[in-house]
């Protein structure tokens, strides 16, 4: 009786340890794919410090689907398909919980590197991107473009540290 009895109380732990891990796992677990891409990025990098209006952020926001969709209309439907392939593959990976990078692994270029452009493209994307880069600094306040710059120059001593902000 006293084996039942000892057998049933280490059952219960090990399922409560058990249980107690899945459940904090499913707390700690980030949102969906879908909802990180709609909710604005708070809390990364000069951008939680900026201070930016919701008017700021809304003006920002057009800027880049503008530019987005000027970016596309630069690539030919070949380039377009492999570039659609490329993301449905990313978030493939994200869902399966393998789309957070690793320390010391970078970004990619957004699936624009494996494309095969032209230089004549590369040279409409680069003036896209200064434009859009000049309407962005538009936006700012004198102050706000103050701490961009000084985020900036502080930017080398950061990646020394590793911090990747």
């Amino acid at each position: 009786m006293k084996l039942k009895a000892l057998s049933l109380v280490a059952g219960a732990i090990a399922f409560t340890l058990t249980a107690t891990s899945f459940a904090v796992n499913a707390q700690t677990a980030s949102p969906s794919p879908v909802l990180l891409a709609q909710t604005p990025q708070k809390g990364r990098g000069m951008w939680k410090d900026l201070g930016l209006t919701d008017a700021q952020k809304n003006q920002i926001q057009a800027i880049r689907r503008d530019s987005r969709t000027k970016f596309e209309a630069v690539l030919t439907p070949e380039q377009k398909a492999k570039l659609e392939a490329a993301k449905q593959a990313r978030q493939a990976q994200r869902q399966a919980g393998q789309g957070q990078r690793q320390a010391g692994q970078r970004r990619g270029k957004g699936g624009y590197a494996d494309l095969n452009l032209t230089e004549a493209q590369k040279t409409q994307m680069r003036q896209i991107r200064e434009s859009e880069k000049q309407q962005i600094q538009a936006v700012f306040t004198p102050e706000q473009r103050q701490k961009i710059e000084q985020y900036r120059q502080n930017a080398p001593s950061r990646r020394q540290q590793g911090n990747p902000q």
